[in-house]
């Protein structure tokens, strides 16, 4: 059955199940209503697969496999939650960090034993360059496990790949897509000071027309940055932005790296999934 005569679920929620496939995640049917595609994502599915239903989880046919895979996954996701809880608590004390999340597949209990633990920081106007170095310097000198370019062995290491400053919250519209919808809805706070995570998603509405069900976006005031006018903050930050930068520049594919925001993924996965949903 396709997504046009399934009986029991709706184009959206089928097409979530397509989706979901591709990260080798099936969903329960409370899952299928949240994680529901709106119509903007609907034009991207261009195939149609027969759905099955074992054990209250839904997945395409062949695929009974994942319902062993993502029990395994929850269970490793669970240990690598409480790890980045861990480093997150060292994080938090930085006076210029405002927000650390998980992202990427541990956000959804979906981390494999051998992967990386993925987080997003949102910093202070101002103060992302001079915090990142902070960051990294503190988490070495204290042995907590951080992945660098290259690493061979990511299990566990913490992998800081997206920096924002409160300032330059707003996705790229470049690579607004189904999949970058999916990574920002399914961030977990686990720092959050000043409501900055109901601050990002509202700057970041978007999403909403590719998953309208998968998370409520709390209307919230204009928000005042608590910049630092000394002239010397802002000359530290320059500097830690310059040599981060020159270090850094010969490696850079299509990361977005400026003063206000760093996001490091030099591959385009929101190309990939898209590429996978049409065949």
């Amino acid at each position: 059955m396709g997504l046009q005569d399934n009986e029991f679920l709706g184009k959206g929620e089928a097409a979530s199940i397509l989706y979901h496939d591709i990260f080798d995640y099936p969903l329960n049917a409370k899952e299928i209503i949240k994680w529901g595609v709106g119509k903007k994502g609907l034009s991207v599915f261009k195939k149609t697969k027969e759905i099955l239903n074992k054990d209250g989880l839904y997945f395409l046919k062949g695929k009974e496999n994942l319902l062993y895979k993502r029990a395994l996954r929850e269970r490793i996701s669970n240990r690598k939650i409480e790890i980045a809880k861990k480093n997150a608590s060292i994080l938090a004390k930085f006076p210029t960090i405002k927000g650390v999340f998980v992202t990427g597949a541990l956000a959804m209990n979906n981390a494999e034993e051998e992967s990386d633990i993925d987080l997003m920081i949102i910093t202070k106007i101002n103060c992302l360059w001079t915090t990142r170095l902070l960051t990294y310097l503190v988490l070495r000198i204290m042995n907590y496990g951080v992945r660098k370019p290259g690493d061979i062995n990511q299990k566990d290491k913490l992998c800081l790949n997206i920096w924002l400053d409160e300032s330059a919250l707003s996705w790229e519209r470049c690579d607004r897509n189904i999949y970058s919808a999916h990574e920002i809805v399914q961030i977990v706070p686990i720092v959050d000071k000043e409501n900055i995570c109901q601050r990002f998603l509202q700057k970041n509405r978007w999403i909403l027309d590719y998953w309208p069900n998968a998370i409520h976006i709390e209307p919230i005031g204009e928000n005042k940055y608590s910049k630092i006018h000394t002239q010397f903050v802002n000359i530290v930050e320059q500097l830690a932005f310059k040599l981060q930068y020159l270090y850094m520049k010969s490696k850079i594919t299509r990361e977005i790296v400026t003063i206000h925001k760093a996001i490091f993924h030099p591959r385009n996965w929101g190309e990939v999934v898209l590429q996978k949903l049409s065949t």
